[in-house]
């Protein structure tokens, strides 16, 4: 893409996303991301619509070619996501999710795996049923890849509505950290189901490998880089330079990440949470702490604009068949229930010890939104039959989730929670 194509780009996802934005605003009245996921999806069926009465004009296929253009799965995993969890990160309080380890490590990693298998074994016999047959090794990628709750569209729908702290820091801190495990998972699973299409089988001891240097590395890089930034913004008190310098730490873990296959989402958090908590309350003056946190908002809002409006648009890629389709509206239930295992054996275990959240199950079910992360994921699958299948599938959960959950999650919190 020249520099040029992508200034076009850009002016035409920051145009829609601003217009989008006024017309929800003025109008509609939904939360912010969630209005651009209606007002897009609608555009887009709008656009499919037209394509159908009036095929000599191309439209779908045009809108196609800019999606591919704009290539969510490098855009979103190796460049966006990375800026939104830093800028999530920045606000969570890490005493807060200390004091509550065990509830989110338990949810981020063995929540994981439990919704992972759940979501693998149910989808596969669904398929199977319903005449569209997928090896079970693919069925559990797609376990893998909407598992994790998308920590965008969680933190985003916090800020709309009041939850309990203490919920509100298992909710934030799950999901700023099951989106790193669960990628971590997803690549496991992913290298397997390849191997076994391409006749090479992955050992134990690589798949052992594999985890330790993508979340221990992500830890590492991440703890690192904030402490380097720490200390050089110790010694300074120029908000604009101690801004750059957050900005430069953001990339550059990024960077070193990707370059030594490490987590990127997982060095973005640690670094976040390093300079929220103690660079905000150590190296940084009151002038400095508002500054980095306008400047950080400011991104968080523009960057969450432009993928919300991407997955709103990404209708367009899909090839909708009808098995499939049932597949996927049985596959939103199937999700649901894994979530719910998933959230009940981690805390199960955890309140013989210790008190939790009246309804703290149920907000945690229905809180767990799945976002953009699980729709790039899907489309970074290798072209075939499976990918098709779990695209369209990933597709319907994912809208599901962001549309009818994020905008009840709200009236469930006030119903449940005591």
């Amino acid at each position: 893409m020249s520099i040029v194509d992508a200034v076009n780009l850009a002016a035409a996802l920051l145009t829609l996303s601003a217009v989008f934005g006024y017309i929800n605003h003025r109008w509609l009245k939904f939360p912010h991301t969630i209005g651009l996921v209606i007002i897009a999806l609608f555009a887009a069926l709008g656009t499919i619509a037209v394509d159908s009465l009036l095929p000599a004009l191309g439209l779908r296929e045009t809108a196609r070619a800019i999606l591919g253009m704009i290539d969510l799965p490098d855009t979103l995993m190796k460049g966006m996501l990375s800026l939104l969890l830093f800028a999530g990160a920045l606000h969570v309080d890490l005493n807060a999710l200390a004091t509550r380890k065990w509830a989110i490590g338990g949810m981020a990693t063995f929540g994981i795996l439990i919704s992972t298998a759940i979501v693998g074994i149910g989808s596969w016999i669904i398929l199977d049923l319903l005449g569209t047959p997928l090896p079970f090794a693919w069925c559990l990628v797609f376990g893998a890849l909407i598992s994790p709750t998308d920590p965008v569209a969680v933190l985003g729908i916090l800020k709309t509505i009041k939850v309990p702290e203490t919920l509100e820091a298992k909710i934030a801190g799950e999901s700023l950290f099951n989106d790193g495990v669960g990628v971590v998972v997803f690549t496991i699973l992913l290298a397997i189901a390849a191997g076994g299409t391409a006749g090479e089988a992955i050992g134990a001891a690589e798949i052992v490998e594999l985890f330790a240097v993508e979340t221990l590395g992500g830890v590492a890089i991440g703890l690192a880089g904030g402490y380097v930034a720490y200390r050089a913004m110790h010694t300074l008190d120029d908000h604009n330079l101690e801004v750059l310098i957050t900005l430069a730490l953001v990339f550059l873990v990024t960077a070193i990440s990707h370059a030594v296959h490490a987590s990127a989402p997982i060095a973005a958090v640690v670094a976040g949470l390093l300079i929220g908590n103690h660079g905000k309350r150590f190296a940084m003056s009151e002038r400095t702490a508002l500054h980095i946190q306008t400047f950080w908002s400011l991104i968080d809002e523009i960057l969450n604009s432009v993928l919300f409006l991407i997955i709103g648009f990404e209708v367009l890629a899909l090839a909708f068949e009808g098995a499939v389709l049932a597949a996927a509206l049985l596959a939103i239930p199937l999700v649901l229930l894994a979530r719910l295992v998933a959230v009940a054996v981690p805390i199960g275990i955890l309140r013989v010890r210790r008190q939790f959240t009246e309804g703290a199950v149920t907000v945690l079910t229905w809180g767990g939104l799945r976002g953009g992360i699980s729709v790039a994921l899907a489309l970074s699958l290798p072209a075939g039959t499976s990918k098709e299948v779990i695209l369209l599938i990933t597709y319907a959960v994912v809208i599901f989730s962001i549309v009818v959950q994020g905008l009840s999650v709200g009236h469930v919190v006030r119903w449940v929670v005591r």
